[in-house]
């Protein structure tokens, strides 16, 4: 009996672990790039679009497709980066709670 208290004081803890990591995901954001830097996108853990820049040199190109690629390309490149970094917060967060099982993926319970 002893142990299932334990292992529900352990499941109570990594729940306000897990609700105080998934609090943190709009601190944590990453900068994606396309066009050698003439557009960048930056977004949060929550995968919120925060800020896009865009070159003016390149908006007064006539090539829209050439713009709206590289915009997509910038902000596919933030969201990668971004998804490791809450990844990795999510990792930190149940560290020694969990035993370490393969497959055993949390991420979706990030948001």
């Amino acid at each position: 009996m002893l142990d299932m208290m334990k292992m529900m004081g352990k499941v109570k803890e990594m729940q306000t672990r897990l609700k105080e990591a998934q609090d943190s995901l709009d601190k944590i954001t990453a900068t994606g790039e396309a066009g050698a830097g003439m557009v960048k996108a930056t977004v949060n853990g929550k995968k919120k679009l925060l800020a896009l820049e865009i070159d003016p040199t390149i908006l007064s190109s006539s090539d829209r497709i050439l713009v709206q690629d590289l915009v997509v390309a910038a902000v596919n490149k933030a969201l990668d980066e971004v998804e490791i970094k809450a990844k990795e917060e999510l990792r930190k967060s149940t560290e020694g709670l969990l035993p370490n099982i393969p497959g055993l993926d949390l991420s979706s319970m990030m948001g």
